[in-house]
C-alpha cells in the first residue's frame, strides 16, 4: 500500500506557479464568446466548472481551438449562432447563472440542467430579476431552482431591474455581463439589501471594462449600464487568467508559519482578486511581504503576532487566516 507521511516540518520554502483563477476563467470565457472579434485567453484553469462553460459554448456555435491552458475563441458579437440547445451544467454555479442570463435575451429556446447537486442550488433571486424585463423562464423541476427551460420573450429595460445583494453575488454578476446585449438604452440595476461579496463583483466590472463596457458603480447601490449599438463587446485580442488569490493563501501562510521565503507566481501587485489582501493581513501579523508584477513572496524570521481583522472582503482566504492564528501570540479575531 503506498503511503504519504506527512512531517512535521519545520521549514517551507520555494516557489509555487498558481493555477488559474475560476472567477476570472469562467467570466473570461463567456465574455470572448460574446465579443466581436477574436480573443486567445491565456492560463486558464483546468476544472470542473471550465470544462463545463466550454462544453456550453460549444454546443451553442461558438467556434474554439483549445491547447492545454490556452483557448483561441471567435466571439459572436453578442448573439450565440444556435438559437436551440440542450446544456448540461454539471455543479458549475459559475457557469449556469450568467449562461442564465445571456440565453435569457438571445430570443432562442434552450434547457438548461445539471447534476442532481446542482437542482439544489438557488436560481430563482436571477429569474426574478430577468423577469422584470419580461425574460420567459420556466422551472421544470422545484420552483426557484434548476433545471430552467428558457424561451422567447420581448425584453422591456425601461425601467430599473431590482436583484437581492445578500444572497449571492453570482446574481448581480450575470446581469451585468448579460444586460449590454440589449442596452439600446441606458439601463439600471438596484440591489435590494447588502451587496455581500463585492470584490467578486469588481472583478466583473474590471472584466467588463476590458472588454468595451464600463458600468458606473453607484456605491455599490446601483450601476447603469451604458447604451450602446447591440455589439457592446470587443475582443482585447490576448488575456491572461490571473493565478487563483484563494488558492495562494495557503502557500503564503506557509511562508509566514515556516520561515519561507514562499513565492506564488501568476498573481501579483496589480492583483483585481480580493483575495490577494489577505497577504496584507499577514503582514499586520509581522510577515515580510514582497510583490512582483506576477508574483507574491512571504518570509518570516519571528514568531506572527494575533490581529483582529474583518475578513468580509476575503471570505476564501479567511480560514487559511484562522490557521495562521494559531501560530500567533495573542488574540487573533475574524470578525
Amino acid at each position: 500500500m503506498q503511503s504519504l507521511t506527512i512531517g512535521p516540518f519545520h521549514h517551507a520554502h520555494g516557489t509555487i506557479p498558481l493555477p488559474g483563477s475560476k472567477s476570472i476563467s469562467n467570466r473570461v470565457l463567456l465574455l470572448s464568446a460574446l465579443a466581436t472579434g477574436r480573443t486567445t485567453v491565456r492560463g486558464l484553469l483546468a476544472a470542473d466548472d471550465t470544462q463545463v462553460m466550454l462544453n456550453a459554448l460549444h454546443v451553442l456555435g461558438i467556434h474554439m481551438e483549445h491547447d492545454g491552458d490556452v483557448v483561441t475563441m471567435q466571439g459572436s458579437g453578442g448573439t450565440f449562432p444556435h438559437t436551440h440547445a440542450d446544456l448540461f451544467m454539471g455543479n458549475a454555479g459559475t457557469a449556469i447563472r450568467p449562461l442564465t442570463a445571456a440565453l435569457a435575451l438571445m430570443g432562442g429556446t434552450y434547457t438548461l440542467h445539471g447534476v442532481p447537486r446542482m437542482h439544489e442550488r438557488p436560481i430563482g433571486d436571477l429569474v426574478d430579476g430577468l423577469a422584470m424585463i419580461g425574460a420567459r423562464i420556466t422551472y421544470t423541476g422545484s420552483h426557484g431552482y434548476p433545471p430552467l427551460r428558457i424561451t422567447p420573450s420581448q425584453i422591456d429595460i425601461t425601467h430599473p431591474i431590482r436583484v437581492r445583494g445578500d444572497v449571492s453575488s453570482q446574481f448581480l454578476t450575470a446581469l451585468l455581463m448579460a444586460l449590454p446585449l440589449v442596452a439600446r438604452q441606458a439601463i439600471t440595476i438596484q440591489v435590494v439589501g447588502e451587496l455581500i461579496s463585492k470584490p467578486y463583483v469588481a472583478i466583473t466590472l474590471n472584466l467588463m471594462q476590458r472588454y468595451g463596457v464600463t458600468v458606473t458603480n453607484h456605491e455599490w447601490r446601483s450601476f447603469v449600464i451604458p447604451a450602446n449599438d447591440g455589439t457592446p463587446y470587443q475582443s482585447p485580442g490576448d488575456v491572461w487568467v490571473e493565478g487563483d488569490a484563494s488558492s495562494a493563501s495557503y502557500f503564503l501562510a506557509a511562508g509566514a508559519i515556516a520561515g519561507g521565503p514562499v513565492r506564488v507566481t501568476g498573481v501579483g501587485r496589480n492583483s483585481i482578486q480580493g483575495d490577494v489582501a489577505f497577504v496584507a493581513a499577514l503582514a499586520a501579523m509581522g510577515a515580510q511581504v514582497e510583490y512582483g508584477d506576477d508574483w507574491i513572496a512571504v518570509r518570516n524570521n519571528a514568531p506572527l503576532r494575533g490581529i483582529t481583522i474583518d475578513c468580509l472582503a476575503i471570505p476564501d482566504a479567511a480560514m487559511t487566516l484562522a490557521v495562521a492564528g494559531l501560530f500567533a501570540s495573542g488574540t487573533t479575531t475574524l470578525t
